[in-house]
């Protein structure tokens, strides 16, 4: 018998509404840490932006455990040696591998192309899930999302020739980070079966974010915070980190990855808007632009959309 917690994260309209908030979130996270970069003095250098990802980590995961910690009523702590591995391996995966990459790409790409080429985690979410670690049926409704949505993000890459706008450090480190994401949603998704989601997703924080602070620090990074705006914008895409991706565990733990996954299309969708707007990147607003993204949404309907049993097909 489900609790009400259960059933209150598993009807679909509370679905719809987190999923959407945490992708609006995401989605701001784009234009901001590249005007973050520029507020913090990080953008010149490698070491500086991982030192500057590894502060918003390790405060998000302070903010996470903390708050959740006052909701649960009682200390969100690792009690044992199984849970502090599980913790281990999900931060290499979510915050270490995923956004050492993702702030290296984003610097030597635009906001909104990388915002684009990370709704690829939707499914690459599907095919780790479907296929390596069988936790769901691969179907041709998911395929078909998958391939349309994957269009849209070929489509925004594609002007003046995918050669000449496309470069391992800028797109291809962004589209690295999205394979890490996508692995991290499904280990989420196996070990909040055992432990706390909540737990995994500040504990994670933490232990990545200090991890890439190291990094940083040790290879000459500097972050200058002087600045009052700095600090919060620092403050901001903490919020971003802890909210966001603790909200989404908690649905993770009680919905198939495919379902929660594929709202993930809609963090391009919110990172155009908000790079046209902060970052005055009105490239997506072209013809081109236009039509990825109506693909994008196209398959997150087409993941999403409900059939009946004799007209679906397993693949």
């Amino acid at each position: 018998m489900k609790t009400k917690t259960e059933e209150l994260l598993t009807r679909y309209g509370f679905v719809i509404l987190f999923a959407m908030i945490c992708c609006l979130l995401w989605g701001s996270a784009f234009p901001c840490i590249k005007i973050g970069y520029e507020w913090c003095g990080a953008g010149g250098n490698a070491p500086s932006k991982i030192l500057f990802a590894g502060m918003r980590f390790t405060l998000a995961g302070i903010m996470a455990v903390i708050v959740c910690s006052i909701i649960s009523k009682k200390p969100l702590i690792p009690k044992s040696g199984k849970t502090v591995a599980h913790i281990a391996i999900l931060s290499i995966f979510q915050t270490i591998l995923q956004y050492l990459f993702f702030y290296i790409g984003l610097s030597n790409t635009s906001g909104v192309k990388a915002s684009v080429i990370e709704g690829a985690n939707v499914f690459i979410s599907l095919i780790v899930s479907c296929c390596i670690f069988k936790m769901e049926k691969f179907t041709v409704r998911k395929l078909m999302g998958s391939i349309i949505g994957f269009a849209g993000v070929v489509l925004i890459n594609l002007g003046g020739g995918l050669d000449a706008a496309f470069s391992l450090t800028g797109e291809g480190f962004i589209l690295i980070s999205t394979v890490a994401y996508a692995f991290s949603s499904v280990i989420m998704k196996r070990f909040s079966a055992e432990d706390d989601p909540m737990l995994l997703s500040g504990w994670q924080f933490i232990i990545g974010g200090l991890v890439m602070t190291a990094a940083g620090a040790l290879t000459g990074g500097t972050v200058d915070i002087s600045a009052s705006k700095g600090v919060l914008m620092l403050i901001y895409l903490a919020f971003v980190s802890a909210a966001a991706y603790t909200l989404w565990a908690v649905l993770l733990k009680y919905n198939p990855v495919s379902r929660v996954s594929v709202f993930g299309f809609m963090n391009p969708v919110f990172g155009v808007i908000l790079s046209a707007v902060l970052l005055k990147e009105y490239g997506a607003f072209s013809l081109r632009g236009a039509i990825a993204l109506i693909l994008v949404c196209a398959g997150i309907y087409i993941v999403n959309c409900k059939h009946d049993e004799t007209g679906e097909h397993n693949v």
